[in-house]
């Protein structure tokens, strides 16, 4: 029992790190309320579990506040780039499903969206992990997103499970999940990304020297 106990215990460091990803939830939660803040709030979210996941994580609060503020103009821009999108495909496909016809242009438009659709979806997924650990221009964090979501294709899918299967739960299953929310799902998604994410600071440090 004394060993299951000690902090030290591997065991014990996950049960920590998942109790953190509550808090780092609330934090997440807290600083997203201004609604246009959501984009830096998240990459300061990934950038705390990314280092997590190699136990390099140190003053929680202080690392997220740290790469809220380094963030927080890039990563508003961003957020609000994709609010903008996200509403135009909301609009796009609410006519779309209300003006079913059955002929080759509704066919075409509705392939068109489904396609815009799972590229949104992607560079959502990977565009704040990317800016939470790597400095580049706006552009080049969309088009890299997108070419990494596409490479990394089973690591897409589970995000997309991950993000599933949370929003399920707290839904239909188990309301209170809500207390773990973006912060777990954030954190189980930076053992899929941080592997990919040391490729491409290798690749990098290839392309400099």
């Amino acid at each position: 029992m004394n060993s299951l106990l000690n902090p030290d215990n591997p065991v014990m460091q996950f049960i920590t790190k998942i109790v953190n990803t509550a808090y780092l939830n609330i934090l997440w939660f807290i600083c997203s309320l201004p609604i246009f803040t959501i984009g830096a709030s998240t990459t300061a979210l990934y950038y705390v579990t990314l280092k997590m996941v190699k136990n390099e994580e140190g003053n929680i609060t202080k690392a997220f506040f740290h790469s809220f503020k380094e963030n927080f103009k890039q990563g508003t821009f961003i957020w609000l780039i994709l609010l903008g999108l996200g509403i135009v495909l909301g609009i796009d496909g609410y006519v779309l499903y209300h003006l079913r016809f059955e002929n080759v242009f509704w066919t075409i438009c509705t392939a068109i969206f489904i396609v815009a659709l799972v590229a949104y979806a992607i560079v959502l997924m990977y565009i704040f992990p990317l800016l939470s650990r790597f400095n580049n221009t706006t552009l080049s964090m969309f088009k890299n997103s997108l070419m990494i979501g596409m490479r990394f294709l089973l690591c897409t899918a589970l995000m997309a499970v991950i993000y599933f299967v949370m929003a399920f739960v707290i839904i239909n299953i188990f309301t209170p999940a809500v207390v773990f929310g973006e912060g777990l799902c954030a954190f189980l998604c930076s053992y899929l990304l941080s592997n990919i994410l040391l490729m491409c600071e290798e690749k990098s440090e290839e392309a400099v020297s």
